[in-house]
């Protein structure tokens, strides 16, 4: 198996019941670690509590009288963290006392500081160089503008990343490399979302149940009976987390990123793996493997700062939610029907008041794993949009019809907002008015 930037994989298809999970990564993991990877294809925590609740709310400050909103034109001339010369950007070098600093680049500046506890910044790239696939640059501004919509949507930040901060740390180890850059240039960021090219939010209302992560410090879809229990490298999805911006993860980060390519223990760490795992098939040591052993092996010291998520799809594999999307479609034009609230026309920059009747509606449905809920988020998995490379368990044309039907099936829920909608989720290109008091008034055509 050829080794570097030779290598093509796609990442495992992780949200697949647990049992499919582990009998893939079993009998067919030859397979799977072909299709493994998609593009990008620790010490005990601070004795300072401040990463587990928040700095903002330790710090309990509010933006001065008659300045609403983040003052960007404001930056004092008072030293900070950045105005240090050792500080380095880079993953080799270690960043110490980071709560602290952070601690002190938010009391210089207050207006970022009111509502620091609860703010995201998504993380997202592409490789430099245009694609192979003739459709596949394309498709990557398809689920970009995808991403950009629902942080548009919740007023989230996000930073799409083209090159690789550390050369040596290819396909998908470059993830790590511009986390940590992103935490040092956004201080006032209090979580990191990483979230993969090739991934598509299909629930714009959805938002993160942050409360449910207070007192951890990462979040990674996976299922721990199949990390610790059956030792199974297809018991998470390093594709996409959630990293609180803290010393922990600087830490963390570090250790991880030991077992990269650029480390020079990278051979060891890939026996170490599929000595470990023994569904692992492939030598080389790579990230998602390397995030299941920390797990696994150092429990005590990074374990019980990680949650792993598994009640919805904070990654889902496409093939099983796809196929869906009609049925969920009809389910929530039903519920429309019903309750003349949601089809009330409004800006969308309120509309997250409206993802709250939603919630009444869904409350009985949980998170929604199977329960007729949107899929919060799609994976593509084993695609290779850019390459084309596509996982030999279907076919191209399965892939791009499912990627076309998950991206105008969310897109349908930016243009509700903007008075239109896609008739056919197979019809990117169609998009008729909607009448007033839609759909009690029906859409000429259908729509789905």
């Amino acid at each position: 198996m050829p080794k570097h930037n030779s290598l093509l994989r796609t990442k495992t298809s992780s949200s697949l019941s647990s049992c499919f999970l582990y009998a893939a990564g079993t009998s067919a993991s030859p397979l799977l670690a072909w299709a493994f990877w998609s593009f990008f294809s620790s010490p005990a925590p601070s004795a300072n509590p401040s990463f587990s609740r928040g700095l903002a709310s330790e710090a309990a400050l509010s933006c001065p009288a008659g300045k609403a909103g983040h003052n960007r034109s404001y930056d004092p001339p008072d030293p900070t963290f950045y105005d240090d010369p050792e500080l380095s950007y880079t993953i080799e070098k270690t960043i110490k006392n980071w709560d602290e600093k952070r601690r002190e680049w938010l009391e210089k500046h207050p207006s970022f500081a009111a509502g620091a506890a609860d703010r995201i910044l998504m993380v997202t790239g592409s490789q430099a160089t245009p694609c192979k696939n003739p459709i596949g640059d394309h498709l990557l501004l398809r689920f970009f503008k995808n991403k950009a919509d629902y942080c548009r949507i919740h007023g989230y930040d996000i930073f799409y990343n083209t090159v690789l901060l550390q050369p040596k740390m290819f396909s998908f180890w470059a993830k790590i490399p511009a986390v940590k850059a992103v935490m040092l240039a956004h201080p006032e960021a209090e979580w990191i979302w990483w979230v993969d090219s090739d991934t598509a939010f299909t629930d714009m209302d959805f938002t993160l149940p942050l409360d449910r992560y207070k007192a951890h410090n990462l979040v990674v879809h996976g299922w721990p009976h199949l990390i610790h229990r059956e030792k199974s490298w297809t018991g998470l999805n390093a594709g996409v987390f959630l990293m609180r911006n803290c010393q922990w993860s600087m830490d963390f980060m570090e250790e991880w990123a030991s077992m990269g390519p650029q480390a020079p223990e990278y051979d060891k760490w890939g026996v170490i793996q599929r000595t470990t795992f023994k569904d692992k098939t492939f030598p080389e040591s790579d990230d998602q493997t390397g995030l299941a052993y920390l797990i696994l092996k150092e429990r005590e010291k990074s374990g019980n700062k990680i949650y792993m998520e598994d009640e919805y799809y904070f990654e889902g594999y496409w093939m099983e939610i796809v196929g869906t999307l009609e049925n969920i479609t009809d389910a929530y034009t039903g519920i429309e029907k019903r309750e003349r609230r949601l089809r009330r026309r409004h800006a969308e920059r309120v509309g997250e008041s409206y993802g709250k009747v939603w919630e009444e509606h869904l409350k009985d449905a949980g998170y929604g794993r199977g329960r007729g809920r949107r899929p919060f988020m799609t994976h593509f998995t084993g695609c290779q949009p850019c390459s084309g490379d596509h996982n030999q368990m279907y076919s191209g044309q399965s892939c791009w019809d499912a990627m076309q039907k998950a991206l105008n099936f969310a897109d349908n829920q930016v243009l509700r907002r903007y008075g239109f909608v896609h008739r056919d989720l197979l019809d990117t290109s169609t998009v008729p008015p909607l009448p007033f008091d839609y759909p009690a008034s029906d859409l000429v055509g259908g729509a789905s």
